[in-house]
């Protein structure tokens, strides 16, 4: 099948993905390049680990049989490719750099597309584009409308003399299929056409109800999307309620004011610049559930290599260098940090939506968002980017659960929008990833390079050298808060002043230019020893978590916290080191949470058994923040011993 719809790289290679803005299916290897490529070139989703809108899968599959491959190889197609020396990757070349670098021309650099004859208005030639567009979304040739789009039509053009967009027109023909293309590439359902109707109000008036329901959805997508990962459920956008704002149960609290800041900070952001952060953290949420999948669909007797991981959101070229850092950041933030940040989006989504006014009726900033849709926009304000680079602080302290998970249901279901809930609650409930079996693949893997790390240190330790080296953590040596943003600023100095990150808080950074040296901090050989410790105890958790040997979760735990204590132990209460102390509390606060995460594994008498694949997930992501400070631990140490 491969050979028929994507590169002919082998005719065993069954089709498990789809890359849904190029309409086209493609197999596990091709996908691990397409995932390193950004949403902004291929929006990658697997076949079956994936929920998709149905309507929107029977589009990709539309356009796969109908060759929609073939408009991204145009040029190859051509008897006169073969003089010129172009040509398709064989299915005998290695992935790198043979057929990722073919992917990108195909994908990225879109280097096979039909080209247009030159001609001096090229503003004129976007425009009869986007006019034939407009005219074809009335039919359901598919392929015709993606092959415009490729050309440079544009999803959202105003035909000045019908008054309206292709949606509006696709919409009133009932065209689910154009529908569902014209929005993956930026159409607006809100839009208003010259009499103040929206597609979504003419697929009602023609009586299209099931589409004028997902062009709903659809206009929604950003903020469902963020939803669900949070909580695991979408609105019921039928009956009038289109926001789910889960509440840490300190949200309202006591809260700081670097808190309150940050918060007043978000709030005033411009609409234009607050769509901006939300779609970054709507890529993010995107790469991490799809990392999860990916883990979960692999081949796990091998390990993953450094080839197939996206450890960050890959640069979109359309970005400030400001807004490319800032959305590589996000991949630093542990789950609660992240989940913080995705709340804060979400509340302040709904109040700008809603029309509520910030707490300062003198801040003149416009409230309503026409749609909080995912959608390309040009990055035409880089000089001011906000700053969103981390969250509050991770010492967050363990909350009591309900007694029951019925109180749980009963409190969402009264006031799913405004009702807080505690952390704990929080955290079960939270769908950061796919399948618990995704993460215990994860962690393993880590666990596995960890180990080899510790080997390969623990032979460098005995003759420690000033130009010895280790390598670098996948997510800490990808970013560069050295290098001077847009304004000229260098971006480690205006986290604090953002109000974003607490005071004594930080996320741990390995290349910390300044990090003095600090002779009070443990030998290499003694770090190394104990994350041994902890890294055999947490293998042992995880094959429990495989063996769904729930009962030994608290024992396991037990063991690890012990193991992390000692760790802990070896360094001073107050490390010079901003960065050692942000390792520290990352260590320590997830073994806590750990502890408390085994516990549920017990059935409390009087109440209902515990979901354990919720469970399960909460304590293999604790297990997974617990390995990770660890290694930075070993790395700053060993960094620090040989300088």
């Amino acid at each position: 099948i491969c050979l028929v719809t994507h590169f002919s790289f082998s005719s065993l290679s069954e089709p498990r993905w789809a890359s849904v803005n190029r309409g086209v299916l493609i197999c596990d290897e091709c996908c691990s390049v397409h995932r390193s490529l950004g949403r902004h070139s291929s929006q990658v989703r697997h076949l079956t680990h994936t929920p998709w809108p149905p309507t929107q899968l029977q589009m990709v599959q539309t356009l796969y049989s109908n060759g929609a491959n073939s408009i991204w190889e145009h040029s190859l197609l051509d008897p006169a490719s073969v003089m010129s020396g172009k040509r398709k990757a064989n299915p005998q070349d290695k992935l790198h750099p043979n057929k990722s670098e073919f992917i990108r021309a195909k994908y990225q650099m879109l280097a096979f597309v039909h080209r247009m004859p030159c001609r001096e208005d090229d503003s004129s030639t976007a425009k009869d584009l986007s006019k034939q567009l407009h005219s074809s979304v009335r039919t359901g040739n598919l392929e015709t409308c993606l092959r415009l789009l490729s050309l440079g039509a544009q999803a959202n053009f105003f035909h000045p003399e019908k008054g309206n967009t292709p949606l509006h027109v696709a919409a009133k023909a009932g065209q689910v299929s154009q529908a569902e293309l014209l929005t993956v590439y930026g159409a607006d359902p809100g839009a208003p056409d010259s009499n103040g109707k929206t597609p979504i109000d003419y697929a009602r008036e023609a009586g299209h109800h099931d589409l004028a329901d997902r062009l709903v959805e659809i206009q929604y997508e950003l903020t469902d999307r963020l939803a669900f990962y949070l909580c695991g459920r979408k609105p019921d956008h039928k009956n009038g309620q289109h926001f789910i704002v889960p509440q840490m149960a300190d949200s309202s609290l006591d809260l700081s004011e670097l808190a309150k800041a940050a918060k007043k900070k978000l709030q005033s952001l411009s609409n234009h610049l607050f769509e901006e952060l939300a779609m970054d953290v709507y890529d993010e949420v995107d790469r991490r559930e799809t990392d999860a999948v990916w883990l979960a669909t692999q081949n796990h007797s091998t390990l993953v290599t450094e080839t197939t991981v996206v450890p960050f959101l890959p640069v979109n070229p359309e970005y400030s260098s400001t807004r490319n850092q800032g959305r590589q950041k996000l991949a630093r933030f542990n789950a609660h940090e992240f989940a913080t940040l995705v709340i804060d989006i979400l509340s302040d989504a709904k109040r700008r939506q809603q029309g509520n006014s910030v707490a300062s009726p003198k801040d003149n900033v416009e409230l309503i968002l026409k749609s909080v849709a995912v959608r390309h926009c040009s990055d035409s304000q880089d000089n001011d980017q906000p700053d969103y680079d981390s969250v509050a602080s991770d010492e967050d302290t363990d909350q009591e659960l309900p007694s029951s998970k019925g109180d749980r249901t009963k409190s969402l279901d009264s006031d799913l929008s405004d009702g807080p809930i505690t952390m704990q609650e929080y955290l079960e409930v939270k769908n950061a990833l796919s399948a618990s079996e995704a993460k215990i693949q994860q962690l393993m893997k880590a666990n596995n390079n960890l180990s080899d790390e510790l080997r390969l240190m623990q032979k460098k330790a005995s003759k420690l050298e000033k130009q010895s080296s280790m390598p670098e953590s996948d997510y800490d040596n990808t970013f560069y808060d050295s290098e001077m943003d847009d304004s000229g600023l260098c971006r480690r100095g205006r986290l604090r002043s953002s109000g974003w990150l607490g005071e004594g808080s930080s996320i741990p950074e390995l290349d910390d230019l300044e990090m003095e040296s600090d002779p009070t901090l443990p030998s290499t050989e003694d770090v190394i020893r104990k994350t041994e410790q902890i890294t055999k105890n947490i293998q042992e958790l995880l094959r429990a978590a495989q063996e769904n040997k729930h009962e030994s979760f608290i024992p396991c735990s037990e063991r690890i916290h012990v193991a992390v204590t000692e760790m802990a132990a070896l360094f001073p209460k107050r490390p010079r080191s901003e960065t050692v102390r942000g390792s520290l509390r990352l260590l320590t606060s997830s073994a806590y949470r750990l502890q408390s995460e085994c516990r549920k594994a017990v059935p409390s008498e009087g109440c209902p058994g515990p979901d354990m694949q919720l469970v399960t997930q909460q304590v293999i992501q604790c297990a997974y923040d617990i390995a990770k400070a660890a290694k930075q631990l070993v790395t700053i140490t060993t960094k620090e011993n040989t300088n």
